[in-house]
């Protein structure tokens, strides 16, 4: 906490984030039942949870990066950097229509909040104003009775908020988002035929409501509890209902420069509705309601680089009577795009990895709930999601949905449980075969040193190629091929019968087939098994079974 509620610092940054993630986690499914507008696919607060949670963990980067400085150069980290990872956070974290605003929100705050070292009062009313901007100027078509309705009353009133202490600050914006919000109800028809309040509205409510607690340390006495239903005299007029809309939402991260964006949001404007463009400096977050998914991506692939797609159908959701669960389904994180589709063409739903963007437990959640199972199995494939993958199993097990999560530490493992996998088995007995397929092999990696440092075989230098066994450092090299035959001699010399390679994008050419017959040549009775993984973190990743 801050020493005084007359200031903002990274701590009471940090502390915000995690009681947004708490107070959006224990709102969620409230927040879900009353979403109608723009579509009515209950998943506004699921969104708006899983935009935060990456927001919070942007922000938890920081700090453990701070932690981890020895000596006296430790310190907390500063404002600027705990609000642009928030914000960098939630904008390649952003989900749905209202994910993808709050991203824009913080990112506004962000802007103003990274000039000062401590932000007092004026210098958060001036972030809300920003924030509330922003967030007008990435819709396309902005409608009130929505979050943006919510989020302009809260800068409204913090800027006419006579005294510059963050704690008056913040209260006032938070006291003007929630009178704003039970008006919403009759601001937009859609709503007003469902008696209810605007969903993404409540959820910035709730994340108001936990900023005053997190520069003043108590909770406010009412949060998004709110009435869903506004005085009998407000005018109810316009009609904005979604009925008949577009049929997919489309979604994804994309690098272009401004400029191809500007084209961009005209081009996905003549294409479908509620169009909301975020971000800046070079990466953007898109979303789109369209009848045509293919031509909206095609789109991003002409402004840009478009990544982490996702294309939802609507129309399944709304008019067809509800798909009957599989018996069993396998979700798999992969580091790779390669590895998404041979994951996928052995059945398995999966999560996309990208270097230095793990997934977060809502993703592996989301995922499992597309998986749509009575019974998932869950490969998390790398040593550090355990904790994640745990917790997104536990959660879904409270959905009723049986979970068996395999702890495979590796993508190869991961492989090698997907390859005996029978759905046709006894639940029970298809995790002991995937789990002992996965334990039998041992994994590797190659990476590159990025800085001197000690490791248990010595001292690497920046540049080094390091070959990595069952998660140590065993090799040290100089380049890539001959790195890569020593840790294959080193790991068959105990045995093996089939190894599988799986190769980056950074990767030499030639060097899947240069490895292969090093292996035919020097290990008979061993079989080779060469994948392309594309963009993933390291170079090439091996497996012995």
């Amino acid at each position: 906490m801050p020493q005084s509620p007359d200031d903002l610092d990274a701590v009471a940054v940090r502390t915000w984030c995690s009681l947004a993630l708490a107070v959006l986690g224990a709102e969620r499914e409230e927040i879900d039942a009353i979403n109608v507008y723009p579509v009515a696919d209950g998943d506004t607060g699921t969104n708006l949870y899983l935009t935060m949670e990456s927001a919070a963990q942007a922000v938890e980067a920081v700090f453990a990066a701070h932690e981890t400085v020895p000596g006296p150069a430790a310190s907390l980290p500063l404002l600027s950097d705990a609000v642009r990872a928030m914000a960098h956070g939630a904008l390649i974290g952003a989900r749905g229509n209202s994910g993808t605003i709050l991203s824009q929100l913080l990112r506004g705050m962000s802007e103003e909040l990274a000039t000062v070292e401590r932000a007092d009062g004026a210098a958060l009313r001036r972030a809300l104003q920003r924030a509330a901007a922003l967030a007008y100027e990435a819709v396309a078509h902005p409608v009130e009775g929505t979050v943006l309705t919510v989020a302009t009353a809260a800068a409204r009133e913090a800027a006419a908020f006579g005294g510059d202490g963050v704690a008056g600050v913040a209260r006032a914006a938070y006291e003007g988002a929630r009178a704003a919000l039970p008006r919403t109800t009759a601001q937009l028809a859609a709503l007003g035929r469902a008696g209810v309040v605007d969903a993404g509205g409540r959820g910035l409510v709730a994340v108001l409501g936990v900023l005053v607690e997190a520069v003043t340390g108590e909770a406010v006495a009412v949060r998004a509890k709110v009435p869903a239903v506004p005085a009998a005299d407000e005018d109810c007029s316009a009609d904005h209902s979604d009925e008949g809309g577009p049929a997919f939402e489309v979604i994804y991260l994309l690098e272009a420069e401004d400029a191809a964006v500007d084209r961009l949001r005209r081009r996905l404007d003549g294409l479908g509705d509620s169009l909301v463009v975020v971000g800046g400096d070079g990466l953007w977050n898109v979303h789109v309601h369209v009848d045509d998914a293919g031509a909206a991506v095609e789109a991003g692939v002409e402004a840009g680089r478009p990544y982490r797609i996702r294309i939802t159908h609507f129309g399944a959701d709304r008019t067809a009577p509800p798909r009957e669960r599989a018996q069993r389904a396998v979700v798999a994180v992969v580091p790779g795009e390669g590895l998404v589709e041979l994951c996928a063409e052995a059945g398995a739903t999966t999560v996309l990895a990208r270097p230095g963007e793990p997934p977060a437990s809502g993703e592996l959640v989301d995922a499992i709930r597309r998986a749509h199972a009575r019974e998932v199995v869950l490969l998390p494939n790398d040593a550090d999601l355990r904790h994640t993958a745990a917790a997104a199993a536990q959660q879904v097990r409270s959905e009723g949905v049986r979970v068996a999560l395999i702890p495979t530490r590796a993508a190869v493992q991961g492989i090698a449980a997907l390859a005996v996998h029978e759905p046709e088995r006894r639940f029970d007995e298809d995790v002991v075969a995937m789990t002992s397929a996965a334990g039998a092999t041992r994994y590797a990696e190659l990476a590159v040193a990025e800085r001197q440092s000690w490791t248990t075989v010595g001292v690497c230098q920046a540049g080094d190629v390091l070959g990595l066994i069952d998660g140590d450092v065993a090799v040290i090299g100089t380049e890539v091929a001959a790195t890569a035959r020593t840790v294959l001699d080193r790991m068959l010399s105990a045995g093996g019968e089939l190894v599988t390679l799986v190769l980056g994008d950074g990767a030499p050419e030639g060097l899947g087939e240069g490895l292969e017959a090093h292996v035919r040549g020097r290990h008979l009775a061993v079989d080779t098994l060469l994948y392309h993984g594309g963009h993933q973190a390291s170079p090439l990743l091996i497996g012995i079974e």
